[in-house]
């Protein structure tokens, strides 16, 4: 892709989801390639939310932007100056709907510390052991599942299935309730898209609506591993103690509705770009398959690097005459932490938007900066799409993109609604 370093833009460009986001993609990295280039930040008006009128949620005060690699990587790692408990998004939301929705994403030290430490305890050896074993497993059955086709819809049909029967597996949720999950983590990260969330619907209400679902789900589960324990982490963190701490059911199901979030949307979506990346770069897919072992770490690097499945983060400023960038923030602005933007940092990656599995990606933001909110999960993602494409690649060995993506009219997740892609059947 070549950016159009043409592309005009103004105050209210990057909270115009309809003119911007959901416009050309070398428009969208022209702006953003501009606004790395400049001396000062830049600041971004924000809109109200309206339905038929009414508004549901006020326009905020506005933020400021840091595009280069360099300041999202301090901001990340000040978390003492730059917090997470105000909000994760743009919009101000209640600070309810902030912990419940966000759970520890949306906390600071040191309550996010203890909750990442009670969390990071029922990961057991042995429980990653059998999530290990089963990612294997689960890839290879989804593969299975359409190899006689020869034709899928690439993202509904792969990519979205396995970290949706992964965290499912993992937390103890039946088969018979995967769709559910499925659907309604397709509304809380819809940003409105109106596949999700009918025009005229309230997104807000659809949004809260997602999320009870999704901890009703997780309160029942939760109350039966409670009277009888088995194998998967919802016993484990039922159970899991550090310094006499334990979670409580609402922060389980808190810690739930993340979970599906993070863990399903932004894994999908590496995926599902993986394979248009790869199809649009033949020769990066033929090294990539004449050494596979060897090449998959870099190739899942550079497909998380240039897909950035999470758009941005957003951080509040906790006092005065806080320098950053050139500029001298006062507490409370709020800064957007635009990783897809850090992650084409010409001082950082050397041809940013050229698609290089053999490239040093030790930095690059895809999971986030350094810091305490450095994604908890990256090291299941990768396993993930390694596991993916090493199934897909053995037993369809042909299977390409046909045609282009349909995204997600977002701000928040770089996604992926549908991808058709077509190989050769097997059997």
């Amino acid at each position: 892709m070549t950016p159009d370093l043409s592309a005009p833009f103004d105050t209210d460009t990057l909270s115009d989801i309809e003119g911007f986001w959901a416009g050309p993609r070398e428009i969208r990295e022209g702006v953003f390639a501009q606004l790395r280039n400049q001396d000062e930040l830049h600041f971004s008006v924000e809109r109200a939310m309206e339905i038929d009128g009414e508004v549901v949620l006020p326009a905020g005060p506005g933020y400021w932007s840091l595009v280069r690699h360099a300041d999202i990587v301090e901001a990340s790692r000040r978390a003492d100056l730059f917090c997470s408990g105000h909000g994760s998004n743009i919009a101000d939301l209640p600070q309810e709907m902030n912990d419940f929705f966000g759970s520890m994403i949306n906390m600071d030290d040191p309550r996010h510390a203890r909750l990442r430490k009670v969390v990071s305890s029922g990961f057991t050896p042995r429980m990653l052991e059998q999530i290990n074993d089963n990612v294997t497993t689960r890839a290879r059955e989804i593969v299975a599942s359409i190899e006689a086709s020869g034709s899928c819809d690439f993202v509904t049909e792969v990519a979205a299935r396995l970290p949706l029967a992964i965290i499912c597996d993992m937390m103890g949720i039946p088969e018979s309730e995967h769709e559910l999950v499925f659907d309604q983590t397709n509304i809380i990260l819809s940003g409105g898209d109106s596949e999700y969330v009918p025009e005229g619907s309230n997104p807000l209400e659809a949004f809260l609506m997602a999320g009870a679902a999704l901890a009703e789900l997780m309160n029942r589960i939760t109350q039966e591993r409670r009277d009888v324990s088995t194998n998967d982490l919802t016993s484990a963190l039922v159970r899991a103690e550090v310094d006499g701490e334990t979670l409580n059911d609402e922060e389980l199901a808190s810690f739930f509705v993340l979970l599906c979030a993070a863990g399903t949307e932004t894994t999908r979506n590496a995926i599902s770009h993986g394979l248009k990346l790869l199809t649009d770069n033949p020769d990066q897919r033929a090294l990539l398959v004449s050494d596979f072992e060897a090449h998959i770490g870099g190739a899942v690097e550079e497909i998380v690097r240039l897909a950035s499945p999470v758009v941005h983060f957003r951080r509040t400023v906790t006092q005065d005459n806080v320098e950053l960038g050139g500029h001298t923030f006062s507490q409370g602005d709020k800064v957007v932490l635009w990783y897809g933007s850090g992650n084409r940092d010409t001082a950082v990656f050397e041809n940013p938007y050229d698609f290089d599995i053999t490239r040093d990606n030790s930095a690059q933001l895809g999971f986030g900066g350094p810091g305490p909110h450095f994604c908890l999960g990256a090291h299941l993602a990768r396993r993930q799409i390694a596991a993916m494409f090493r199934e897909l690649f053995e037993r369809l060995p042909d299977i390409a993109a046909a045609g282009e993506p349909d995204y997600l009219r977002s701000n928040f997740i770089n996604g992926i609604k549908h991808l058709d892609a077509k190989f050769a059947p097997v059997g």
